[in-house]
């Protein structure tokens, strides 16, 4: 029975060069998402205005998720210089989160808000701000977050104020939110989310979203089952910022040229110190979608030259290699494949 294999590398990013202009992420052919906590934007004064203005230039993505902006004036001047880029607030109140996105490359159609009142301050500290776009006359819906922070990692669903409660209650919300409105669009949730997707099922505050494997994928789960290194937050570590993607994107997201990357933007600086003190202490998480339609056939299923670690599932679980099913398959020299055999 003839096979096809779909199989996308998600790189980790082992970078030698140690300058910002350096850096790349987007292309001509690629719909690229970058959600990045600016860490109280600008962290160093102009030290951090110019660099974020080089790593945005470099990156060329699309869109830019971003939390944590505290001098919005400041933010608006740099992407201003910034050729076909602008930046979005949209806040009933003080949140900190903003949208830059490329205008030469994105239509943005609705800018606004959600669960911007009582009784859903408590789950969302931040109200979530939505960006519905069209890129290369497909739609698109975004839900930039920045959860509420800390806790003690066990999750009391007894106790409204709990850290974990009030990120499980924000999680249930957003869920609901879409599975009500947007249930055959293009969505990705994407921020810094504040909680590790490897605890156990019942401390996960992210169980109902990983469960429902039918419908969502955290394109990030390998990063979070990875290597501490490639975490979003080294200090801890812990990977707590996260993109998460409707079912409408799986097929794009399993193409060749799409790729689910933690940006290490500190291999491009002297050390993690200098981008910790300078810029943010989060990494910046990529998504990057082929909106073409390129498969490859492939009959091999297990690359030469590669030791096999483990084949996990979309939900993060172990498993058997198997057909017409998304699997990651994690190999001992820190790569990751994405696979999908259709037989």
């Amino acid at each position: 029975m003839k096979k096809l294999l779909i199989i996308l590398l998600i790189s980790t990013q082992f970078l030698n060069a140690q300058n910002l202009n350096n850096l790349s992420f987007g292309t001509d052919s690629t719909f690229e998402v970058i959600s990045w906590n600016i860490e109280w934007f600008p962290k160093n004064g102009q030290t951090t205005a110019d660099s974020v203005k080089t790593i945005i230039q470099s990156l060329t993505a699309d869109v830019y998720a971003l939390q944590e902006i505290d001098d919005t004036t400041l933010l608006k001047q740099v992407i201003s210089t910034i050729p076909g880029y602008v930046c979005h607030f949209k806040s009933s109140y003080y949140g900190g989160l903003a949208y830059v996105y490329n205008t030469n490359t994105v239509q943005v159609n609705k800018k606004y808000e959600i669960y911007t009142y009582q009784p859903f301050w408590n789950a969302f500290p931040r109200s979530p701000q939505v960006l519905e776009l069209t890129f290369n006359n497909e739609d698109y819906v975004i839900i930039n977050n920045h959860f509420k922070c800390c806790g003690n990692g066990s999750l009391n669903i007894n106790d409204p104020n709990d850290e974990e409660m009030r990120r499980f209650t924000a999680v249930t919300l957003l869920k609901q939110y879409i599975d009500s409105l947007f249930i055959d669009e293009r969505v990705i949730i994407a921020g810094d989310l504040n909680d590790i997707l490897t605890d156990s099922v019942n401390n996960n505050v992210f169980q109902s979203i990983i469960d429902d494997t039918l419908n969502y994928m955290f394109a990030d789960f390998p990063i979070a089952l990875g290597n501490p290194i490639d975490f979003s937050y080294p200090s801890w570590p812990s990977h707590l910022d996260h993109i998460l993607i409707s079912n409408e994107l799986f097929a794009d997201f399993y193409k060749p040229n799409s790729v689910l990357s933690c940006i290490r933007i500190d291999d491009y600086m002297s050390n993690w110190t200098a981008y910790d003190n300078n810029i943010s202490d989060h990494r910046p998480v990529g998504l990057k979608l082929q909106v073409d339609a390129v498969i490859s056939n492939n009959l091999e299923m297990e690359p030469k030259g590669k030791n096999l670690i483990k084949v996990i599932d979309v939900s993060g679980k172990e498993t058997k290699p198997k057909t017409n099913t998304p699997l990651f398959y994690m190999y001992e020299n820190g790569n990751i494949e994405k696979r999908i055999v259709v037989e």
